[in-house]
Parts: C-alpha cells; structure tokens; sequence
C-alpha cells in the first residue's frame, strides 16, 4: 500500500511490509556478509516486517528504532541508529562484528548517481537518511561495505519507501572469462573452458592425492638439487666473481698473499649465466676504467692468456670452454708472469688488454677429471613451472594450499637453483631465512592473497594466468630485470650507472599508473580511507627512519614487495597479477640476500667502491718529469701528508705499480729502476693507516717513449 503523505523522512515512526516483487534479491550480498544458506533461505521464503519507532532523544539527536520480524513473529535483527555520524560498534546477531554511521543527508552531497536519484520531492527537500555500515574485519574476519540512502520513491505511481544500497566486498569474484559465451554481430559462441576443466579434474582433487604427490614432489626436487650441487666435489665450484687476484692492495706487497702465482691445472665448475655478473663499482686496469661489465683481461694471444684479476667463469665463457646457458667445467692453470694481454671478442664477452707486465696469469683447458658439470637451473626452472600448472589446473587445492605451495617452491627454486647465496649453497644459511620468510607469508594471506586468490576458484585457467606468469617473472627477477640499468635504489647507484635515471623515471610512471588505478579500485569499496591512513603512518616512520644519523634507508625489493602486497587485496584480475609478481620478487630477495638491514650505514653501501678518503699526490708530473735521464735512474715523488689529513688517523703510502703493490711506508719516493723500458706503466697511490688503505688516486701513466701523463683528478679504488 501507499505510505500516508505525513510518513517523512522527519518521521518514519510506523509498520513497513517488505515486498519482494519490487526489490532485487539480496542472497548474494547477505552471502557475502557471511549470512548462511540456511538463513538466507529463510530470509527468502518468509515475509520481512519493521517495526520503526523515530524519536529525538535528551542528546538533542535523531533515534531510529528498527525491529525486524519474519513471518510467524520470528524475531530478525535489532537497528538502533543516532543520527549523529558517529562510529558505533555492534555485535549483530546476523551480520557479526559490524561498525556503522548514520546521519540525515541532502542529495547534493552524495556523489554516487544510484544512491543520490529516483527520490520523491519530500524527500529531496526534508533530506534523506544515509545508513553507513561495515563489517568490523579484524573480528568478523568478513570484508564488506554497505551504504544505505533511505527516503520514498514512486513505484507504479504509488509511493513507497524505500532504501538504495550500494554493496561493495573484496570477496566478489570477477566472472570467468572463460566460462561463458560472447557474441558477435547477433550470434553467439560459447566458451566453456573453465567449466570443463572443473569437470574434468573434479576426481584429482582428493587431499590424499594431494599430500601423495607432494611427497613425490619433495623426493624429485631433492635428486634434483643432489645432481645441481652434489655431485661434485665442493672445492671444484668457483662464483662468477671469483679471481685469484684481488683488486688494488688485496693482495699485499708484491702480490705476496696470492701465491702462488704458477701452479698445475686445477679443475673447476662454474654455474649458469655468468656473462650477466658484471662490476658493480669502477676498477682500473691499467689506465682503463671499467665498469658494468665482467671484468675480462687478456685473452686475444693465440693461448688465450689472461691476467689474474679476471673473472675466472667469464673468462672460460669467452675461451669456449664452458656454456653461459648451462655452465660447465675447464681446467685452469696458472703460469706466473706475462706482458702484454690482447683484448678479444667472443661469444657475447669482449675483454679489455693491459699493455704492461703481470705476475699472475691464466690459461684455460678442457677439464681432465670433473662429471656432472651441466647447470641444472633451466631444468629445475621447467619442472617447477609445470609443478606449479599443475596445482592451479588438475590438482586444484584450497586457496590456502596453494598460496604455501608458490610460498615454498618459489623460495626453494631461488635457493636451490636460480640465485644461490654461493655455490654450493649454504643450506644452514637458507633454513635461517625460510622460517620468517613464513612469518611474513601468513601476513601476506592475511592481508592481500586470502581476498584474491579463492575468487579465481571457478576459474583456474585464468587464475593460472594472471598468478603463475607474473609470480615466475618475479622469482627470476635477476634474468627479467637485468637489462635495467639499475642496481640498487641508492641516489649514487642510479646517477652512477648510464641511464640508471631514465630508467627509474619511466618504473615511476609505470608504478604511478598502476598505484593509482589500484587507489582507484580501493575507493571503489570505501576502504580507502583505511588503507591510506596505514600507508601515511608508514611513510612517516620511514621519515623518520631516513632522518637517523650515520644511516642510509636501503629500499631493498623485497621491502617494496611488502610494502605493496597488502594493497593488493581485492578482487579483481590486475590484483592478482600484481600478487603473483610480488611475491615472487619477495621470495627472489630474502632467498638470494637475505633480510638485508633497510638501515645501513655509508660503509655498508660503499662495498669495494671508493669510500672518499683523503687523497695523496704526485710530485712528479708531465712538467717535472725528465724524459733524457734513463728510467732506471728515474725517481717517483710525491708530497708528505698534511697535518690536517694525518689528524684522521692517515700515516703511511700504499703505491701500486702495473696494478701490483710495490711499496707500503712512509718514504716519499719510489725507484723506478726494475722497470722494464720498452713497456708503458701506470701508477697510482693511496694513503694508508695502520690497518686500512685509503681509496687510490687515477693512474698516472708513464710510456716507453718518455711522456708522462698526469692522473685524472678523482679516486678509484
């Protein structure tokens, strides 16, 4: 029947009778409010009365007093609303833990077209009632928004009240893409992928099934990683940064803490991909600087000879003896003292020459005794990729299960196989990671995957899709994100590295883009507020942390991942590829680094780059320098260290001869008269304490035909 015309929204005091006929079905929005089949049902097939009483209370504010009953007197829930836009906490014998507002409201200020039209004049100028509610997530464990404009609205010319509720849940899923039928130009095809793959695979979904092959899972994954590592003796494997000449001073006087400098072959075994493993800090060589690229010396004499200090997988790449896609074994032999190494190309590697004379040097040869010397990560890789197929397409677990599932062979598929610590892998180093690495993946569930990942239920193939591409893209985030220039998020890094700050420019726009679309669907559901308030509260302790004395904040990638995950949690097809992409980069950090501190200090970041000490100087130079006295009469000067400089703690010299120390005190000259004649040398010198060498200035460089150049201003070490 009609409501009488004094029924206002001043005064909704009277006995209201649900009609269904002129409602839309509310089961999905009580399902998603964690409402029962059995109370759905009854709400579905029994009348609905309220029992209103409106009043103003002592406090001066509206009261609205609602009382439901079903058909028969069955007693529903209880509303008792102050209109006074305060938050009020209930436990509702229907909906749980449930926070709610309300207040009267002009239609002018409400921006949604659904809730704000289709009202009749009265209501319009008496304003309507909005009714604000959600679930109270942290107790409920429900996720949902509901927004009520109440008023009175002309049905059939009759006029009625009414509420217009706008429903929002992280827990709606998206509809299949896959699953039902599209048409084009009048007709229609269907697509039913997703329902036959859910027929099809219904039979392997048995748990028992599940904990059967996993077990086989574990016992192949462990032969696999016995044949990557454990069939060769330990002490064959080298890194792809491994050298038997450290850089500058490493070695001591004379090279004397890298003998011996020949020896017999020594097989050995390098891992896969070692032409990526470049310098991340300048070095010199000679009076080269080399930087971003492995560092190679030699190589282009018909023995292929190559000088100390080079990368001993890369060089072995570039002889031809061992495969960068699968790694391999050679043999190594070292020959002691030689001069003039050629630059070369091949197989994807150039190297740089080194005109002058060296004691340590390499030659390369097949190996004579090393088996089992193929690099298994591409393998391993393949394998774990079908494994994971398989979870989301056949095997089908509860999302639960299958989150741990990617949690677990993600970390242990870095670990193991594509970015391990060092080779073999420390295995007591892994353990010690994996358990937070849990702690943190239940934070993950809690707050982003348990919302994201059970929608894609009805829909495997894609969720296969939207999950699994982006989530190995991540886990291989050493091999997806090499060819950006960009090491590590550090101001000096990027300006370091060419087209590090274009590069991070154009990740900027790509992560604002994407964050504000993200920002966009959040405000959808009216969570927005929430989730800003937290980010807001972080990035303030980050300031905080950032403004700390003698530390630098280190944006490590696996913290942005778990900066991120948790606005990820809502149901949609960009939320998951966002998901599966960072959790694969989580597991990719802490597997291969560890928890790296977000708080370190500037010596941490310097690693075997210049610390910007106190440089000494040359008194010798292209002025002073006499080229008609002969070098073996010749003398190296320099000037005495300052007061001020030795007021930090700087006494002695360290010279570097052709890149070899060659002298450590506090003289303040240097001989030149073992040197040989006819070959170029280059000179470079640091200060020196009683424990610590100071960064080395450029090289000065002296060749055979008497010129000198000076050294570039600046410092390497």
């Amino acid at each position: 029947m009609a409501t009488p015309p004094e029924i206002t929204t001043k005064n909704l005091t009277g006995i209201y009778l649900h009609n269904k006929t002129l409602s839309d079905s509310t089961d999905e929005i009580l399902r998603l409010q964690g409402v029962s089949w059995f109370k759905r049902k009854a709400i579905a097939n029994f009348n609905l009365t309220l029992y209103v009483k409106h009043t103003t209370g002592d406090d001066g504010f509206e009261h609205i007093d609602i009382d439901q009953r079903l058909s028969g007197g069955i007693p529903g829930t209880t509303e008792n609303r102050v209109m006074n836009w305060e938050d009020r906490h209930t436990n509702d014998d229907l909906f749980g833990a449930v926070v709610g507002k309300s207040r009267r409201v002009s239609l002018d200020e409400i921006e949604d077209e659904f809730l704000k039209t289709g009202w009749t004049q009265d209501t319009v100028d008496d304003q309507a009632i909005e009714a604000l509610a959600w679930s109270d997530t942290p107790i409920s464990g429900k996720d949902w928004r509901a927004n009520q404009i109440w008023g009175f609205e002309e049905k059939d010319g009759v006029r009625r009240y009414a509420r217009h509720i706008k429903f929002t849940s992280s827990e709606r899923n998206p509809i299949p893409l896959l699953g039902g039928s599209y048409g084009i130009r009048g007709f229609r095809f269907p697509i039913p992928i997703e329902p036959y793959i859910i027929r099809f695979t219904r039979p392997f979904r048995s748990p028992w099934l599940l904990v059967v092959l996993g077990a086989a899972y574990i016992v192949v994954f462990a032969f696999l990683a016995r044949a990557q590592w454990y069939l060769t003796p330990a002490d064959a494997f080298v890194d792809c940064t491994s050298v038997y000449w450290v850089e500058n001073a490493g070695c001591g006087l004379n090279g004397e803490g890298c003998e011996p400098f020949t020896a017999e072959p020594f097989d050995f075994r390098c891992p896969a991909q070692c032409s990526s493993t470049v310098l991340q800090n300048p070095r010199v060589v000679g009076d080269i600087e080399v930087d971003f690229q492995p560092l190679i010396v030699g190589g282009g004499d018909p023995n292929r000879t190559y000088r100390g200090d080079s990368f001993i997988c890369a060089s072995a790449i570039q002889a031809g003896l061992i495969s960068d896609s699968t790694g391999g074994c050679a043999s190594v032999q070292l020959i002691g003292n030689f001069s003039n190494y050629l630059p070369t190309s091949a197989f994807g590697l150039s190297s740089i020459g080194f005109p002058s004379n060296f004691p340590l040097s390499l030659v390369f040869s097949a190996p004579n005794a090393l088996k089992h010397c193929t690099d298994l990560r591409n393998p391993a890789l393949a394998f774990n990729t079908l494994i994971t197929c398989l979870l989301f397409l056949v095997l089908r677990p509860k999302p639960i299960v299958l989150f741990w599932s990617l949690l677990c062979i993600g970390f242990w598929h870095v670990t193991l196989f594509s970015q391990p610590q060092a080779t073999p892998p420390p295995l007591d180093v892994a353990f010690g990671a994996f358990l937070p690495s849990l702690f943190v993946g239940y934070a993950f569930w809690r707050l982003a995957f348990r919302f994201t990942l059970p929608v894609f239920v009805n829909a495997p193939f894609e969720g296969m899709i939207w999950y699994l591409a982006p989530f190995w893209t991540g886990v291989l985030t050493n091999l997806t994100m090499d060819k950006i220039p960009i090491d590590r998020l550090t101001p000096a890094d990027i300006k370091e590295q060419p087209g590090g700050v274009t590069a991070l420019v154009i990740i900027v726009l790509i992560l604002l883009v994407l964050v504000v679309n993200q920002i966009r669907i959040i405000r959808k559901t009216g969570w927005l507020p929430y989730y800003a308030g937290w980010y807001i509260l972080g990035g303030l302790v980050v300031m905080v942390l950032a403004l700390l004395p003698g530390l630098e904040f280190r944006l490590h990638h696996y913290v942005i991942a778990m900066v991120l995950i948790p606005g990820t949690g809502f149901p949609t097809r960009l939320s998951a590829i966002y998901q599966g992409f960072l959790l694969g980069m989580f597991l990719n950090g802490v597997a291969a680094f560890g928890f790296d501190s977000i708080l370190q200090t500037a010596a941490d970041l310097v690693r075997d780059g210049p610390t910007g000490s106190a440089l000494p100087s040359f008194v010798t130079n292209s002025t002073t320098y006499n080229a008609t006295i002969p070098l073996s009469s010749q003398v190296l000067n320099w000037a005495s260290i300052s007061d001020s400089v030795s007021q930090e703690g700087w006494s002695t010299f360290a010279l570097l001869v052709d890149d070899v120390e060659r002298y450590s005190g506090t003289a303040l000259n240097y001989s030149l008269q073992g040197l040989n004649a006819s070959l170029p040398h280059f000179f470079r010198l640091a200060l020196q304490s009683s424990d610590t060498v100071g960064d080395f200035t450029m090289p000065a460089t002296l060749w055979p035909n008497g010129t000198w150049v000076d050294p570039l201003p600046g410092f390497i070490y």
